[in-house]
């Protein structure tokens, strides 16, 4: 039997248990949602078990109640396949008003037309993503998150990561897919993105909706997109790189597979930060490209730990999406929401880092050497700007951020004169 390998989401799962009668955990396939909710499961119904798809199906057309029969939590894998038990699950929790009775996995995002109720109160939804460093054991843990904002003042000079820039990018290259960590060797650990993206393509992408779409197509966009990567790119500049390249694409083909990459968690942007600190005009207000894991981007692109080596300033890009996965992971039981900031005077905060209570993070991820300085500047002229707004407007002032951290890929953790903390991406956990 696999040795299991614990996740940060567990404890969130455990207390979604305990609060509502069901938890729907959603995510990228391949990610570990199923193994997870296994775990705390005592019965379990496998949706797409070959054998056993026609009959569910029939009997979820019948009487969907009859699959809900079990010991409870129940875990219910991949329950899209059938969308009428997600009211079938939202009625059988109002009926026995208990908690922890059923736990639904799924890899896709349903239309809300096909259900009839958002299950809102009865039914938790729970955003699973693939391993972070801290969870694939390459980040030591030593420095943590929560630690960081309950304790302003934490002592972290001298904390050191033991991975080199090497190690990074094999990681940002392999993935956060944890059947990739049991593979024997490097090779086979960095064919499971590749092949995922494959499947993606060929297959994912036109069964998500059932709506046929050439996966030659699919694999352009999904190039286009890794080539913007952590960038404020346009959709206007992903459609020209895609119309160069494909005959006959329109923008609403590329909404099309835009939104069915979405629903597949392949693809995940981050929002802009937009306070009033500078007119509107100023700040953009567009999306960051970005993917659910580092890997993808790398596997569309087609390119190696070799390659990424000789070109830091790409692999650049790819650390930032490794960084902004982990830190979604590692925020997620203070309900972390990532954005970022920039403004047309080229003044950036790479991450900023809400949590539920109000506090905040202004993040900039540099891999190491003369960018940390300039990273440290932009977030403490950006505190700047908060404060200058908070003179200014004195009924009601913007909160000043908690923490101004530079995460990087360097060796060595630090607390700089300005109160900037240096962080290794590898020593952070939740």
């Amino acid at each position: 039997m696999k040795e299991y390998l614990r996740r940060i989401v567990d404890k969130e799962l455990q207390l979604r248990l305990e609060a509502f009668g069901a938890t729907l955990i959603v995510g990228p396939k391949w990610c570990g949602k199923t193994t997870t909710a296994e775990e705390q499961a005592k019965s379990i119904l496998k949706m797409q078990d070959p054998d056993m798809r026609e009959g569910y199906l029939a009997t979820a057309n019948a009487k969907p109640s009859l699959l809900l029969k079990g010991e409870n939590p129940r875990l219910i894998d991949e329950w899209q396949e059938a969308p009428v038990l997600w009211d079938a699950v939202r009625t059988a929790v109002d009926q026995r008003q208990e908690e922890g009775l059923f736990i639904l996995t799924g890899s896709t995002s349903v239309d809300e037309k096909q259900i009839h109720h958002t299950g809102t109160g009865r039914i938790s939804r729970l955003k699973m993503y693939t391993m972070s460093l801290f969870e694939s054991g390459e980040s030591n843990g030593r420095i943590s998150l929560k630690e960081l904002f309950d304790n302003q003042n934490m002592d972290i000079d001298g904390i050191s990561s033991e991975m080199r820039i090497d190690d990074l990018i094999f990681a940002a290259c392999r993935g956060g897919w944890p059947s990739s960590l049991r593979k024997k060797s490097d090779a086979a650990k960095l064919i499971v993105a590749r092949d995922y993206l494959r499947n993606v393509y060929e297959s994912d992408v036109s069964t998500v909706d059932g709506v046929r779409r050439n996966p030659t197509l699919a694999e352009t966009v999904l190039k286009s997109y890794a080539r913007n990567v952590s960038t404020l790119a346009k959709k206007s500049i992903i459609f020209k790189d895609i119309a160069a390249n494909s005959e006959s694409v329109s923008a609403p083909t590329l909404d099309s597979y835009l939104n069915a990459l979405e629903r597949l968690f392949v693809i995940e942007d981050i929002e802009a930060w937009c306070p009033a600190i500078r007119s509107a005009t100023t700040i953009r207000a567009g999306k960051k490209r970005g993917f659910v894991d580092p890997s993808m981007a790398v596997a569309a692109l087609g390119l190696t730990p070799e390659y990424l080596e000789k070109d830091l300033k790409t692999f650049g890009f790819i650390f930032e999406c490794m960084c902004i996965r982990d830190l979604k992971i590692y925020s997620q039981a203070l309900n972390g929401k990532v954005s970022y900031y920039h403004d047309r005077y080229d003044l950036e905060a790479d991450a900023v880092l809400h949590i539920a209570d109000g506090r905040y993070a202004l993040i900039e991820f540099k891999l190491g050497g003369a960018e940390i300085d300039e990273g440290a500047k932009h977030l403490l002229k950006i505190r700047e700007l908060v404060r200058a707004y908070n003179k200014a407007e004195k009924q009601v002032p913007l909160r000043e951020p908690d923490l101004l951290m530079v995460i990087t890929g360097g060796s060595m953790a630090y607390t700089r004169e300005d109160g900037v903390k240096v962080i290794p991406i590898a020593c952070l956990k939740d």
